[in-house]
């Protein structure tokens, strides 16, 4: 028999509470705006670094490349959520200030601007995550604020000169430990998710942070550290997280399960370098590790929980529709085709064709979200009910967008 954490109620359902500070739509579609710059100045100079032509030739955004996909655009999105759910007017001055960094990043001003607008950024997202605990604490708030923790350290650091591929574990840590956390919220109804599981969670999340910080003075030691923990991290989510039992159902659920399911595989790739390569700063393993986690992982993240979380923040229903598979499929099957295929055999070849093809796959379901968002609802009439028959309710499923 399994014992319930008294820490279970957490995440949303905690932040829930409070006065209410919501902006308008119109403003919080200026902050989509900002991560949507950032994705297509990301996206532009992803081309570049595959050695492609692009829309825009500057070697300023290959530069900024990383950062400006991690911190401007999913950074913006993900926190925004985070404000609209903690119900503070303030807490819209993360997601401003990220994706405002993100715009200076691309912009001719000096990047040091936008360098410190994004570690204020994460400075404003640690201060959501303390208005979160003091409402209601939980293991799944400690989890993520490691995460913001591990961004702010990068912001920092890359701010103070460190390169990109040295805080790599911390720009990785910045978004997986934000997701574990939330999917230990959203797991908190599976029958295995007791205080023993929570407890498992919060130390293998330790571990990772400590590994990340072993991993910047003494890479030989930090990096088979952290590659340990990511894998035993994959083990706990596939073992506990409810999309291995959402998988078996149909419509949106079994959509979001599978999703989730195959971003949580492209984790393995990663421990797996860290564990057996060691610290990786450049070439085909640096590729693989990176384009697995921030595409595999965190883009199929987006993908699962769009459909329940932008109508949340836009007011305007997102539905599932089957089409939203394609793009998925093409974003994993592009992405096999580039790591395991192209960086793991040096293929050139197959890193560019399958990198084009994570860009198809990521703009593709922009434009089916775009469209579906436009089309709205598609509402079939209802069978007439039996006299004294109760017509059940549909309740909308909640979640974080990652």
């Amino acid at each position: 028999m399994t014992t319930l954490s008294p820490l279970r109620r957490t995440g949303s359902a905690a932040r829930g509470t409070g006065p209410a500070a919501r902006p308008k739509v119109t403003g919080r579609l200026v902050f989509l705006l900002l991560g949507g710059i950032a994705l297509l100045a990301g996206l532009d100079g992803a081309l570049l670094l595959l050695g492609l032509a692009a829309p825009v030739d500057n070697a300023r955004l290959s530069a900024v490349h990383g950062p400006l996909m991690v911190f401007g655009f999913v950074g913006t999105v993900v926190v925004l959520e985070r404000a609209v759910a903690v119900r503070r007017g303030w807490a819209y001055l993360s997601p401003g200030l990220l994706g405002a960094g993100g715009l200076a990043l691309i912009s001719p001003l000096p990047v040091v601007v936008g360098q410190v607008a994004l570690v204020a950024g994460c400075a404003m997202l640690l201060a959501i995550y303390a208005e979160i605990w003091r409402r209601q604490g939980s293991v799944s708030t400690a989890v993520q604020v490691l995460g913001a923790v591990a961004g702010l350290m990068a912001t920092v650091l890359w701010l103070r000169g460190i390169g990109i591929p040295q805080l790599a574990p911390l720009l990785i840590l910045y978004l997986v430990l934000t997701i574990a956390g939330e999917r230990l919220e959203l797991s908190r109804i599976s029958p295995t998710v007791n205080r023993r599981a929570e407890q498992w969670m919060l130390a293998l999340s330790l571990a990772l942070s400590f590994g990340s910080v072993i991993g910047l003075v003494w890479p030989v030691a930090g990096y088979p550290l952290l590659g340990a923990g990511m894998l035993a991290l994959v083990a706990w989510l596939f073992r506990h997280d409810i999309a291995t039992r959402m998988v078996r159902s149909v419509g949106l659920p079994r959509y979001m399960a599978c999703c989730l399911l195959a971003g949580y595989g492209w984790l393995v790739v990663v421990g797996g370098i860290w564990l057996l390569r060691g610290p990786v700063y450049s070439g085909p393993a640096y590729d693989a590790m990176m384009h697995a986690v921030f595409l595999g992982f965190v883009m199929s993240m987006i993908m699962a929980h769009a459909p329940t979380i932008l109508p949340a923040v836009l007011r305007r229903p997102l539905p599932y529709r089957p089409v939203m598979y394609l793009p998925a499929a093409l974003l994993h099957a592009s992405l096999l085709a580039r790591v395991l295929l192209g960086d793991a055999y040096g293929w050139p070849v197959l890193v560019q064709w399958g990198g084009v093809f994570n860009i198809v796959a990521v703009l593709l379901f922009v434009a089916v979200a775009v469209i579906s968002v436009l089309r709205g609802a598609t509402v079939r009439p209802a069978r007439p009910a039996s006299r004294g028959a109760a017509v059940p309710t549909p309740t909308p499923l909640r979640g974080s967008l990652l």
